[in-house]
């Protein structure tokens, strides 16, 4: 920390405030450069906190945090806050076990003032915060939203809009335009804000009104009158090009340049004394002051452990064929169907690089789909395509699935419509943590009616599965599959049809059956020599469906065995070990079963097999759960 003059002496915002209005200019280089500098080594999400310093630095200046309280919308962008309010030296730690979370944590920090993760909450969860302070007469309190043009797209944060307009509550809106979430924005707003940031007579108004809020503090009693009518004319002008915020009833400001500080001080300080919701425009450059981070943006979001000199990324190479990611599995595959299936149709809810949705993007631009942040939208937008002869596969996250729950059952499920729901991210995901883990997907789907619900073991049943579900009308088909690389690297197999709700076995055994569904099974298999070396004849059966259960091979193994685990990387709870549960008890076997999942809680962040050891499912914990049922220690 020998080059940061500056940074060394901020542990919290009141440090911020002693800093010379005109030396922000080099905190704000200082605190980029220790995001770099940190992230470069423990890596995290990269270029959406380097595109933000300068508009994190205004605001912890000029708001009096954490009593006023700023809301980040997903929290990407977060770093520098998190490095400003007193989790400076603690931020190498991010994303790691028993370290900081990756994003804010009202568990973690009196300065986060709402947990965040997911898309398109900050402007409602802010709103809630400003009326609460209005009932409260904490008439001096001022709440922020810091939102992405890219979680602007998703319809909560239109919702939140749209009743702030009408709560005479002192709220700001800030919208953090950079033209960005993960991927390049899309849709008709990413283009509305585009025609504002160049429209003449926008700019026209954005002088006029700074050149008002400048003059504020040199009138008397008349300002008030005074700024209602400059606001009225100003309005008329703005109305002329059907500003969709002022229509909304929030005052509209900006654009501005989000990467000049002393500016944005200005504006912000102006701000506060207008009281009422309000939107602050603000342009900004994601990865701003790293070369890389700006040309590729994509990548960049969250590239790894990377050179900080030269912007080469590290990557451990190895000798040995490395087994592709599900993601690209499912992308490769997806056009391969395609191809021969005219009726099928990629969707995908502004994650196309994550998902490898790009690539049927890329080769039939016109059949695949990413329609913003917006999950819902795309399930109900999907169930419109199935009901008219299409066959849309719907790839979403399992963590973000849970947002159009009810479009899943009302608008697919209850019409038995053919959709194909690819659940990206199945199981605990690793360093994302608690907001980003796919635990819940099995248990949330196998209770709705007419749903598939399925887990491949490994790449070749990826895509035997996906070959099955669009081979005829099978309803609602849910495949769920983890993060990260798989188990083969020999995964471009000949396609089979799979006989819905059949398991397989993998190994015979007499001992002690496992049942296990989805890539978590591989942990199975790792144990072939343990179990061997400890004379334990273990049977292994990958079970493939959740929901219809292999009766008939569970028949058997209910027959066969008196000691039975299940293993599933999701919740525990209403899952494929309660499912197993729940067959036993209707058909009076007296078989003892132990269930591994994850259990009745929420699980931080941490390497994928550090949170197996957490949960009790990692290979050495599977181990000794074998081990001491069989010997009874």
């Amino acid at each position: 920390m020998d080059d940061y003059k500056y940074l060394n002496n901020i542990n919290s915002p009141d440090d911020l405030k002693k800093i010379k209005y005109e030396d922000l200019i080099a905190v704000s280089k200082e605190l980029r450069q220790y995001i770099i500098d940190v992230v470069s080594s423990s890596p995290g999400h990269f270029a959406s906190s380097l595109g933000v310093v300068e508009l994190t630095v205004a605001l912890h200046y000029v708001f009096n945090t954490p009593y006023d309280k700023i809301v980040w919308d997903v929290g990407h962008q977060a770093y520098g806050h998190k490095i400003l309010t007193g989790r400076r030296d603690a931020f190498c730690t991010n994303r790691q076990l028993g370290g900081i979370c990756g994003f804010p944590s009202i568990f973690e920090s009196e300065y986060d003032a709402f947990g965040v993760g997911h898309s398109s909450t900050s402007i409602s969860a802010a709103l809630g915060m400003a009326v609460s302070s209005c009932l409260k007469g904490e008439e001096d309190r001022h709440i922020v939203a810091v939102i992405g043009d890219g979680a602007m797209t998703g319809g909560l944060a239109f919702e939140g809009m749209n009743n702030a307009g009408v709560q005479n509550s002192n709220l700001l809106i800030i919208l953090n335009d950079n033209n960005m979430s993960i991927d390049p924005n899309v849709g008709a707003f990413n283009q509305y804000l585009l025609d504002i940031t160049t429209s003449k007579t926008y700019n026209k108004v954005k002088d006029e009104v700074w050149n008002t809020l400048g003059k504020i503090k040199k009138f008397g009693p008349n300002t008030r009158a005074f700024i209602q009518k400059v606001e009225g004319s100003i309005k008329s002008l703005i109305m002329k090009q059907s500003n969709m915020f002022e229509a909304m009833n929030l005052r509209y400001f900006g654009p501005v340049n989000g990467h000049d500080v002393n500016q944005l001080v200005k504006i912000l300080e102006d701000l506060k004394d207008i009281k009422g919701p309000k939107l602050l425009h603000v342009l900004t450059k994601k990865g701003k002051g790293f070369e890389a981070a700006e040309k590729d943006q994509t990548t960049w979001h969250a590239p790894g452990k990377f050179d900080k000199k030269t912007g080469k990324r590290i990557t451990v190479k190895s000798d040995k064929p490395q087994p592709p990611k599900f993601q690209d599995v499912f992308g490769h595959t997806l056009v391969e169907l395609a191809e021969k299936n005219k009726k099928i149709i990629g969707i995908t809810p502004a994650m196309p690089s994550g998902s490898s949705m790009k690539i049927m993007m890329e080769a039939m631009p016109d059949r695949a789909f990413d329609v913003g942040i917006a999950e819902q939208h795309a399930v109900t937008f999907s169930a419109g395509l199935a009901v008219d002869g299409m066959l849309p596969f719907c790839n979403i996250y399992s963590t973000f699935m849970q947002r159009a729950y009810d479009q899943v059952i009302h608008d697919v499920a209850l019409q038995k419509l053919n959709v194909v729901f690819c659940l990206d991210r199945g199981g605990l995901v690793g360093d994302d943590g608690a907001t980003h883990h796919g635990a819940f997907d099995l248990a949330y789907m196998r209770i709705v009616p007419n749903m598939i619900v399925s887990a491949p073991m490994d790449e070749p049943e990826l895509r035997n599965m996906m070959f099955t579900a669009q081979l005829k009308n099978q309803g609602p088909f849910s495949i769920r599959y983890p993060r990260g690389s798989g188990v083969t690297s020999e995964w471009k197999t000949e396609m089979k049809e799979i006989e819905i709700g059949t398991g397989r076995i993998i190994r015979e055994g007499s001992d002690i059956a496992i049942l296990s569904i989805g890539a978590i099974g591989n942990l199975v298999t790792e144990l072939k020599d343990n179990f061997e070396k400890e004379s334990i004849s273990v049977a292994h059966y990958d079970m493939r469906f959740v929901k219809p259960l292999d009766e008939k091979l569970l028949h058997q193994i209910f027959k066969k065995f008196d000691k039975i685990i299940t293993l599933e990387d999701g919740v525990i709870q209403g899952g494929f070990g309660s499912a197993v549960l729940e067959f036993k008890n209707e058909h009076n076997y007296a078989s003892k079963v132990k269930l591994l999942g994850i259990p009745d809680e929420f699980i931080e962040h941490g390497t994928q097999r550090e949170l197996y050891r957490i949960c009790g499912y990692d290979t050495e914990s599977i181990f000794k759960t074998v081990k001491k049922i069989t010997k009874n220690e």
